[in-house]
């Protein structure tokens, strides 16, 4: 399932060590059921019924959690990681509000907007992450400074697909502070502002990977590879938005197949950070 939906995240996921691999796939199976719910091809077809849809998968999984157990087999699996790892479980229901604004058309209208939807959608795992990942305690809220980090990334590198989705994740009061308006996006003018705004995103980006940089020293040494690899992979999206002159409306600014060897192998061998 990672593999077909996000192959940056599987292969971060095969660097874990394999005790914890089962949980990990059962977390993402449940956010990713969510996901489908909202984004999948056989995804209901209006706003509403699209969060009728949403509120039933939290309600599965909100009675599984009262009983213990539950026939749905990705919700049973996701209750046995929590139960097993301790996860803080209420954040799944943080992760479900941020889905609930994907299920219309999406336009933030401030930075503080975009921060509680990327609390929700990238935080929040961070947080049910760390457990997983033997992270000391006094170190989870820089899990989920790294996953919110790895949203921003995703954010800037897919404004053109996003907005295909009908979506805008960059706040309105930016886009008005550089002078991009939603038909520059429409109609992938990237302008001077558009350049300036994503270089802005970029720096912020950079920001939160440079103040979670000591994250992977303090994890155990089987799960360093990992989160080195999903670090460095992101980095280079970042470096590639770079290197084409923040044209993500359009030109591509996915890591190249070429780039992924060499990243791997320097995370592997304890060089990224």
């Amino acid at each position: 399932m990672q593999w077909r939906h996000d192959p940056t995240f599987y292969w971060a996921t095969r660097r874990l060590p394999a005790e914890v691999r089962p949980a990990v796939h059962a977390l993402y199976g449940f956010l990713r059921g969510a996901d489908q719910l909202v984004d999948g091809r056989r995804r209901a077809a209006t706003p509403e019924a699209r969060l009728r849809a949403l509120d039933a998968w939290q309600a599965e999984l909100e009675r599984g959690l009262e009983r213990g157990f539950s026939e749905h087999p990705v919700i049973a699996a996701v209750i046995d990681a929590g139960i097993r790892y301790g996860l803080p479980m209420s954040e799944l229901s943080v992760y479900m509000d941020s889905m609930r604004v994907d299920c219309g058309p999406v336009r933030l209208g401030t930075r503080e907007d975009l921060d509680r939807y990327m609390r929700g959608s990238a935080g929040a795992v961070g947080l049910l992450m760390a457990p997983l990942l033997d992270t000391p305690p006094p170190l989870h809220a820089a899990m989920a400074r790294l996953g919110v980090a790895f949203q921003l990334t995703n954010f800037i590198r897919d404004v053109r697909e996003d907005y295909e989705l009908d979506r805008v994740y960059l706040p309105a009061e930016d886009r008005a502070r550089f002078g991009v308006s939603e038909r520059d996006i429409a109609q992938g003018r990237v302008t001077p502002g558009f350049r300036s705004l994503l270089a802005r995103e970029v720096g912020r980006a950079r920001e939160l990977f440079a103040a979670t940089s000591t994250l992977p020293d303090a994890l155990s040494p089987g799960v360093r590879p990992g989160m080195r690899l999903a670090r460095t992979m992101y980095a280079g999206v970042l470096d590639r938005v770079e290197a084409i002159g923040f044209d993500v409306l359009r030109g591509s600014a996915a890591l190249p197949p070429w780039r992924v060897g060499p990243v791997a192998l320097r995370s592997l061998m304890g060089m990224a950070r």
